[in-house]
């Protein structure tokens, strides 16, 4: 979020991620990096329920529509973009939260405060300004991120056994590609989740700044397109473990439950 600001304040300028975090640590406190996590948690939760849950079910009936032989690299892109529909709509509001906390010398001193704040001055449609722009990104992430994922699951673990291991590097690597080939999307969301003031009063834009469209524009405005690759590959080192461990407890728990189901069927 630091890293993608357009205007940043000079205190706020960084050269490299250590240094980011470095300079914020010193300068700002130890658990500066960390504000914004509990919104995080409370809806990562549900969000991520719904969203492999819709995932499952869509893949499943898709490939049996697509490819009678199998898996269908079509059928698991439209179900990884169908799951992020529901996933977004639970996230987007945190991640609204997460950003403006995030930001430098933000105002808000709790992300309680926050929710009370944008929705007394902005209204509820604050938390859902930048929510096509997340499903703009987010649908050709998570195309990219499934049909990657199951590419390379079929090289490395083509009878889809349970294996840690490969789970581990083909959700890294997926998450990896699909992070940045859509990192010029998750600026021009930063743009319209934080509403960042000296930017806009330097793109000459009144009151609040909506639409992808209007975000596309006022990025190349301020940076050219050197702007869209804003914190690249920050985005990227945070993609690959998170995708990562995403993939792998998600298949350890569905390992386990169907495993304790056929037992279950075998007892009975």
């Amino acid at each position: 979020t630091r890293m993608q600001s357009l205007n940043p304040d000079p205190k706020a300028q960084y050269p490299s991620i250590y240094g980011a975090f470095k300079r914020i640590i010193q300068t700002e406190g130890f658990w500066r990096p960390l504000r914004g996590l509990n919104v995080m948690i409370m809806g990562a939760g549900p969000a991520h329920a719904m969203y492999f849950a819709c995932y499952e079910n869509m893949k499943r009936t898709l490939n049996d529509v697509f490819s009678q032989q199998g898996n269908s690299h079509l059928a698991n892109g439209i179900a990884g973009s169908m799951a992020t529909l529901l996933h977004d709509a639970v996230m987007n509001p945190a991640e609204v939260v997460k950003q403006r906390l995030q930001m430098y010398n933000s105002q808000h001193q709790s992300a309680l405060s926050c929710i009370r704040t944008v929705w007394r001055t902005e209204g509820l449609g604050a938390f859902y300004r930048s929510y096509t722009t997340q499903l703009t990104m987010n649908i050709p992430f998570q195309s990219i991120h499934f049909i990657t994922y199951e590419f390379l699951q079929e090289q490395v673990n083509p009878l889809r056994n349970y294996n840690p291991q490969s789970h581990i590097i083909s959700g890294g690597l997926a998450g990896a590609l699909a992070a940045a080939a859509t990192t010029p999307l998750d600026v021009c969301k930063t743009l319209l989740n934080t509403q960042e003031n000296m930017a806009l009063s330097l793109a000459n834009v009144s009151g609040r700044l909506s639409g992808m469209a209007n975000a596309f524009r006022t990025v190349y405005q301020l940076n050219g397109l050197a702007g869209y690759f804003k914190g690249l590959y920050a985005r990227v080192i945070y993609q690959m473990p998170s995708t990562a461990i995403s993939w792998s407890v998600y298949e350890f728990f569905k390992y386990f439950l169907t495993k304790r189901q056929l037992e279950n069927r075998t007892l009975y």
